[in-house]
């Protein structure tokens, strides 16, 4: 006899993963997309400290990753920024308050680096400052 499959055993479908291009916002599926890294000195990968420095950027077609990636090469690479953004990330995963060796630890930074480091936000906070009405 013909027995009917009960709900749980239906075949559902999976949802297809998607991508957003980040020069138009272009919602498009996952396996079409043209992707790849660029240097940008304000990235700090989340997870893997090999790829700070580098910004993954997502395009729907070779034209529009083009332009990203001719963007970001006309931007200073600013090692201080790379810096201040390992001591950010550093300073938002895990104990709030760090020595200056614990934070030597954690970002493999120098002394005189993350004083540098330093000193560059600050002075970036204090242009921003100034500038805003």
């Amino acid at each position: 006899m013909w027995k009917r499959k009960g709900r749980k055993s239906r075949r559902t479908a999976q949802p297809v993963p998607v991508e957003l291009c980040d020069l138009c916002a272009r919602v498009f599926p996952e396996n079409e997309s043209v992707s790849g890294y660029v240097p940008d000195s304000s990235a700090a990968h989340a997870a893997d400290a090999c790829l700070d420095g580098l910004r993954r950027i997502i395009a729907c077609c070779d034209d529009h990753f083009d332009v990203i990636k001719d963007g970001y090469a006309h931007r200073p690479f600013v090692t201080e920024e790379l810096w201040a953004a390992k001591l950010a990330r550093a300073l938002t995963t895990g104990a709030p308050a760090l020595s200056m060796d614990q934070l030597g630890c954690r970002t493999g930074l120098e002394e005189p680096q993350i004083r540098a480091a330093i000193a560059w936000h600050n002075e970036r906070m204090r242009e921003q400052q100034r500038t805003d009405p």
